[in-house]
Formats: C-alpha cells, sequence, structure tokens
C-alpha cells in the first residue's frame, strides 16, 4: 500500500483485504509534521497484530532543533539507528561527476559539505548550547558519581517551578543533567515533599557529621541553590528541612554563568530530563528584526537552564573553573 502523508486522517480506515500490515516504511521522514502525525499514522496501521518491522529513512535536515533529528536521539531499547553517507557507497556507483562535486564542496564549505553530503546536522548558527550531547545516563554511571548539585528556578502560575539534579566532572569538564522537577501551581511545601521523596534532601554519599549543637550526629544534607529572587521562598523550604541558599547575582552574571556552561561538555538523557533536554537544544539567541543573531540570549522558556546555572553557581564563580 503506499499512501501520501499530507492528511493523517485518510488512513483511518486502511487495513488489508487479509491479515494484518507488518512492515511500515515512512519515507522521507522529515518531511512530516511531527512526531504526533507519526503516532497518528501508527494508531491506524500497527492494529491487530505482534510483530511488526517499522522504518524510518530520510536525510537529516540542517538544523538540530528539528524535531526528526531529536526524535532519532531519544533512547529507545527496540530501536536501531544507523547512519550512511556517499563515502560508504562503491564510487563506480556514483560517478566521477558526483565525486569531484563532493570533493569541491568540502573543500569551499566543509559545513556545507559536511550536511549535503555527510548527513550531519550542523544546526542554524543560533543554538546558544551546540555542545549537547543526548543519550542514555545509566544507574550504575550515576552511583559512580562523586559531585551532585541541585538547583531551584521559582515559579508558579504562567512559568512553572523547575528543579534541577545534576553532575559536574571536573576532569572532562562534563555536566550530567540527572533529573528534573517541573511543575506550574507548584507551591513550596509541595517541591520540598517532592525533593525528600527523592531523597535528594540527603547527602548522596550518605554521610553524617556531629553537631555541638545538637549533641550528637546528624545526617549530611544535600546544598539545594535557587534563584535570589525570592528570600522568603528559600526561608520556607529552609524552614521545612531543606539545605538551601541563594544564588549569586551582579550585573552580567546571566551571561557569564551561559557562557560558563557553553565551555563544557553537557550530557542530557532525554527520558530522564525530558523539559531540559528541549530546553537546552532549542534555546538560541536573540535575533534583529532581518533575523541576524545577536550576542543576547532571551530570557523566556529557559527555566531548567536558569536552575541548572543555579545549581552550579559555585563552581561558576569560583576563579578556579573560569569560562
Amino acid at each position: 500500500f503506499f499512501r501520501g502523508l499530507d492528511d493523517a486522517a485518510k488512513l483511518k480506515s486502511i487495513k488489508p483485504r487479509k491479515g494484518t500490515f507488518k512492515f511500515v516504511w515512512f519515507e522521507e521522514f522529515s518531511e512530516l509534521t511531527g512526531a504526533n502525525m507519526v503516532r497518528n499514522v501508527l494508531q491506524s496501521v500497527v492494529r491487530g497484530g505482534t510483530d511488526f518491522r517499522i522504518f524510518n529513512s530520510f536525510n537529516p535536515p540542517l538544523s538540530v532543533n528539528s524535531w526528526a533529528n531529536k526524535y532519532i536521539l531519544v533512547p529507545d531499547d527496540r530501536a536501531i539507528v544507523f547512519r550512511t553517507d556517499y563515502e560508504m557507497i562503491p564510487p563506480e556507483w556514483l560517478g566521477e561527476a558526483f565525486l569531484l562535486e563532493a570533493e569541491r564542496l568540502q573543500a569551499i564549505n566543509e559545513t556545507a559539505w559536511r550536511h549535503e553530503y555527510k548527513g550531519e546536522a550542523t544546526g542554524t548558527g543560533g543554538e546558544v548550547f551546540p555542545t549537547v550531547e543526548a543519550r542514555e545516563i545509566t544507574d550504575a554511571e550515576i552511583s559512580q558519581m562523586q559531585y551532585i548539585y541541585q538547583g531551584i528556578d521559582w515559579g508558579f502560575s504562567v512559568d512553572p517551578l523547575a528543579f534541577i539534579r545534576c553532575s559536574y566532572d571536573r576532569r572532562t569538564q562534563t555536566i550530567y543533567l540527572l533529573d528534573e522537577i517541573v511543575k506550574r501551581g507548584c507551591s513550596n511545601a509541595d517541591i520540598v515533599e517532592m525533593i525528600k521523596a527523592k531523597g535528594y534532601d540527603r547527602a548522596p554519599d550518605g554521610g553524617s557529621y556531629y553537631s555541638p549543637f545538637a549533641g550528637e550526629r546528624l545526617e549530611a544534607k544535600q546544598l539545594t541553590i535557587c534563584d535570589s529572587a525570592e528570600p522568603k521562598s528559600i526561608n520556607d523550604i529552609q524552614k521545612m528541612g531543606l539545605k538551601a541558599i541563594a544564588c549569586t547575582k551582579y550585573p552580567g552574571s546571566v551571561n557569564y554563568g551561559i557562557r560558563w556552561m557553553q565551555s563544557k561538555h553537557i550530557i542530557i538523557d532525554p527520558k530522564r530530563t525530558p523539559c531540559a533536554y528541549k530546553e537546552f537544544t532549542e534555546y538560541e539567541y536573540e535575533t534583529t528584526k532581518d533575523g541576524e543573531f545577536l550576542a543576547s540570549v532571551p530570557d523566556a522558556n529557559n527555566h531548567c537552564i536558569d536552575s541548572c546555572r543555579y545549581a552550579l553557581d559555585k563552581l561558576i564563580n569560583s576563579s578556579k573553573y573560569s569560562a
């Protein structure tokens, strides 16, 4: 069966005269309007059977923000992703003219060659965090991480409250995003309860210390660094048992914090932190009315980015770890 997908609703009544469909092939996958359309098609076609094979083939779009490029980066234990390019093909299949044109473009515009001939999503030029790597972060990896950091960006109605838990490897200068809580209408009591439920109020190494005031050993607590704009909220969560302090703010602190994170390798597991993954991969510099990129970053759709910046505040503002 061959069907165009200008309207996924046209497939609602599709079925073979006998049996069920086993193979579904989305050719030019990236030309579809998004993951919602893919799901709509599969809900109509993949019914009644127990064994299916689904193929998605496409030339990667230029922008890393393309839904198709991000779709295949989401870890899926059932899926196999493989890439091909012209250098894997016997030269005689392609012909001399094709190869000469590829060599010419490589010499004069390597970025265009990487996209058009190697299938790389080389980006739009406006990405604030072009070094983000999307991959699975395993529990075994996390168990070996020594330095854990947490941050909160306050919000309630229009803007959600965002909590980020991350790790930083000083040796490789790599930031790992480990978990998130992003919720609208979240009170201070709610976020404290959720953090405690995950055990994130306690130090990850299970350490303790002697308190001369209490006259006994107390369980060590995990520090959470918060947006300094709401000192009352910080005071609230302190009273409810979290070890929390305000972040450092000064003229230019936002841009410096962004530059600091830009200079690091950032690894995000889209399953663990889907909101952070969306923000980090879609965050772009502001533009002029003519579409030229500016050096400034927008103060919008960046709640997880801000909470990550607050979490790493002590590193960002340390003379040992400059941007």
